[in-house]
């Protein structure tokens, strides 16, 4: 597959930058998945990069440590045959005293055609895509997990992996529509559950939030009600409802996938949970209460996973259940879908 801009698949892309699924309408969700599918699709031996991104330079600043998103970004970089930089706060100057939006200027000048941007502050991707914008440097910007806000790769990788699960040969949003879709656990805290959020109310289906109030507020049952600060509009017409629930054996009843969320351990320190014995008890998943979903039912996690505590060992290990490793794998021709549709309408496009 080679960048043609005047190609049919691209049509009708016109983002700049993807900071936030919330700016997503259900064409967005359509191109992503079937370029991710064309991606997936690709044979896995012999020579498998794609000279699509060739001679363009993808720059990953993550200021925030992680391990499965950077290097399915930089693995799907280089598949599409783009140039990689990898930036480290550690050895950066940063330490002394450089800003944020320098740093990025930094790699623009050394001709970075696309930054994915990391940090463990909400807004930063945002405020660096405006900063970029406003000095007209012509470089998009791709959210690779904000703080609290977002991570558009995650919600779309989790959304690919899903439609997937239900359509195999035909994964696209129209896969989802009136599904119920279980979000289990810390949701206040989690950038990846309003991703999802998003993403799969846009495709239509109903998902069902659980935890405890002190991790599940009940203002989330009205989250994607209106378009958030600086979005005068919501680009889907019709969302799929959130309702929320305490009860994790009535959320898995009828439930045609549960997604569970990575319970930060600091909670316990900070008063919002007992213990983690107790959190493993209400809303902890195992084979056992998998039952109520009926035979077939998927488990999928953003990882990293403590066993034991959001997920049973036994299930984390049972590939008939548990979807990660799969996710993993989505990870990639997602990853190499954005890359390829923001460099159609980047520099040189």
């Amino acid at each position: 597959m080679r960048h043609n801009s005047s190609n049919s698949v691209l049509s009708g892309w016109t983002h700049r930058h993807v900071l936030d699924l919330a700016a997503f309408s259900l064409e967005d969700y359509f191109l992503v998945l079937e370029l991710a599918q064309r991606f997936r699709a690709l044979p896995v031996a012999g020579a498998r990069k794609l000279p699509a991104l060739q001679g363009r330079l993808v720059a990953t600043l993550f200021f925030e440590p992680s391990t499965r998103t950077r290097s399915s970004f930089e693995l799907a970089a280089k598949r599409l045959s783009a140039d990689v930089q990898s930036f480290s706060p550690a050895s950066s100057s940063l330490s002394k005293g450089e800003s944020l939006l320098d740093t990025a200027r930094t790699y623009v000048a050394m001709g970075a055609d696309l930054l994915v941007v990391r940090h463990r502050c909400a807004g930063v991707p945002a405020s660096l895509a405006q900063g970029l914008d406003g000095s007209g440097e012509r470089v998009a910007v791709l959210n690779g997990g904000d703080g609290l806000h977002s991570h558009p790769s995650q919600g779309l990788l989790d959304l690919f992996t899903l439609a997937r699960h239900f359509a195999p040969s035909a994964p696209t949003p129209a896969a989802l529509a009136g599904r119920r879709i279980v979000i289990v656990g810390d949701v206040l805290h989690s950038r990846v559950a309003r991703s999802n959020l998003w993403a799969l109310t846009a495709c239509g289906a109903d998902v069902v939030l659980c935890g405890p109030t002190t991790l599940l507020p009940e203002a989330f049952a009205d989250f994607v009600a209106a378009p958030p600060p600086g979005q005068d509009r919501d680009p889907v017409a019709a969302r799929g409802p959130i309702t929320i629930s305490r009860d994790l054996d009535q959320a898995l009843a009828g439930a045609d996938a549960v997604m569970t969320l990575r319970l930060q351990k600091e909670r316990m320190h900070q008063h919002l949970l007992t213990s983690l014995e107790a959190y493993h008890r209400s809303y902890g998943l195992t084979h056992a209460r998998l039952k109520a979903c009926g035979d077939g039912v998927p488990v999928l996690h953003p990882g990293p996973v403590n066993r034991g505590v959001e997920l049973a060992g036994a299930l984390l290990d049972d590939p008939d259940r548990c979807l990660v490793e799969e996710q993993v794998r989505n990870g990639i021709p997602i990853r190499m879908a954005l890359l390829y549709l923001l460099a159609a309408v980047g520099p040189g496009a």
